[in-house]
């Protein structure tokens, strides 16, 4: 199953991306002769008019050969294994074209991958709704986002279950929040599954108000193992999908904000996880990673270990093409966020290159979304197809990014670009670059294996 998943994953995302490449190519007028997927030598192609599409030796990339593209820099770098003869310039070269043709022909792979994206979450959510958990246990509250008159939700203690807000039962989370945002101004009670508890708040007009009163409550979610980011300190300290956690470092945790507010605390220091798995109580050390953030305008350090939420009890709430398109924009929107985020923290040293995952993490992350469902593995395959998209932009020779770079050096010298020799000792040092990296990621991936 993993290595079926994995090979659909990268078949179909570096098909999607070469395409767009090629589509582009061919609509500013370019020849396009090899179309490959795969790196390295021919195993299998066939020509179709002037386009040789081929299936090559090494499965972890692809690309689209245009004619007078650098011919001389393609066969060393991307894997073309035919002398290239020189030949007279023709009007159909890619380096005859212009700057903004040639721009939007390197651009188009990312753009296809965005897009695929953006369409992958847009018929998810239209064919499957959206999900939602099914609870309406209170986990947290943010008392800053209390707005004048409903302070005194304060009080409320991890774990209150809402079974009423004015006249209407509310069974699910979504209910909480359509109420808070939706209901009239003024007093409205709200009654709690503990039947002496109940409280009233004052519902403010303003629109900005509702929606900080909505972000002010948090959904339960369990303390425990949704997954684990490869390389980081929880996956170092072999904590698992499935663990419930109970305690960090002695101190009983109830919910996962608990856990969060208790990891923060210990940046850098050793720290003992207690958790409970298939029935048995483990206790694991971890030292979380220091991480800077702004609160309230001053900087601190916080703990992280690199674990996400257990999903929990989920529910899919049906919605319309229109709202599945809309929450397809915000799905594709938030993670091209977190991605940046994660590359920014990389690059500043808030992440430990430690989570740099290889082939074999992207076989594990495929594998685990296709035994979760059809509808996860194509929402894991919409991240990916973002995670390609924005590693193919970074400013490193032999990558769109790179090209792009090129382009820009051109059109800052008025038309007047690198040389063919130039862009080849740049390439090579980005192959160079590539090779790198991965090799780092396949060690840490190795080293995580053998639990070091």
């Amino acid at each position: 199953m993993t290595i079926l998943a994995t090979v659909v994953v990268l078949g179909v995302l570096i098909f999607v991306h070469e395409l767009g490449h090629f589509g582009a190519a061919k609509a500013v007028g370019i020849e396009v002769q090899r179309f490959s997927i795969g790196l390295g030598p021919k195993v299998f192609g066939v020509r179709w008019g002037e386009t040789e599409y081929v299936f090559s030796a090494i499965p972890l990339g692809g690309y689209v050969k245009m004619g007078g593209m650098d011919d001389e820099v393609l066969e060393r770098v991307e894997g073309g294994s035919e002398d290239v003869p020189r030949r007279e310039p023709k009007d159909s070269d890619y380096d005859a074209k212009p700057i903004w043709a040639r721009t939007f022909v390197i651009s188009a792979g990312v753009i296809m991958n965005m897009i695929f994206a953006f369409v992958t979450y847009a018929f998810v959510f239209a064919q499957w709704g959206i999900p939602e958990p099914v609870t309406t246990r209170i986990g947290a509250v943010v008392e800053s986002l209390l707005p004048v008159g409903t302070e005194t939700l304060a009080t409320l203690e991890p774990g209150s279950r809402i079974v009423r807000i004015g006249d209407r039962e509310v069974t699910r989370w979504s209910d909480v929040s359509e109420e808070l945002l939706g209901a009239p101004a003024g007093p409205v009670s709200i009654e709690f599954l503990d039947p002496s508890r109940r409280m009233e708040i004052d519902l403010p007009e303003e629109r900005s108000d509702r929606v900080s009163l909505a972000r002010s409550l948090n959904a339960w979610i369990e303390a425990g193992v949704g997954a684990t980011i490869p390389g980081s300190p929880a996956d170092r300290a072999l904590l698992e999908p499935g663990d419930r956690i109970t305690a960090v470092g002695g101190r009983p945790v109830g919910n996962w904000f608990d856990l969060v507010a208790e990891i923060e605390t210990h940046p850098g220091e050793r720290v003992e996880i207690t958790l409970e798995r298939e029935g048995r109580e483990l206790i694991r050390a971890v030292v979380p990673d220091t991480e800077e953030e702004e609160r309230d305008g001053i900087t601190v350090e916080v703990g992280r270990i690199g674990v996400f939420p257990p999903a929990g009890e989920m529910v899919y709430s049906e919605v319309s093409l229109g709202e599945a398109v809309l929450a397809g924009y915000g799905e594709t929107a938030a993670v091209t966020g977190m991605i940046l985020g994660f590359l920014r923290d990389l690059v500043t040293g808030n992440i430990s290159p430690r989570s740099m995952g290889s082939i074999v993490t992207i076989g594990e992350a495929s594998g685990q979304a296709a035994q979760a469902g059809f509808d996860q593995f194509l929402r894991f395959m919409a991240l990916f197809s973002i995670n390609l998209a924005v590693l193919n932009l970074l400013p490193i020779p032999v990558l769109d990014g790179g090209h792009l770079v090129f382009l820009g050096i051109e059109a800052v010298r008025g038309g007047r670009g690198l040389t063919i020799e130039q862009r080849l000792r740049w390439s090579n040092v980005g192959f160079l670059i590539i090779v790198g990296i991965m090799l780092w990621a396949l060690g840490n991936d190795f080293l995580r294996l053998f639990g070091l």
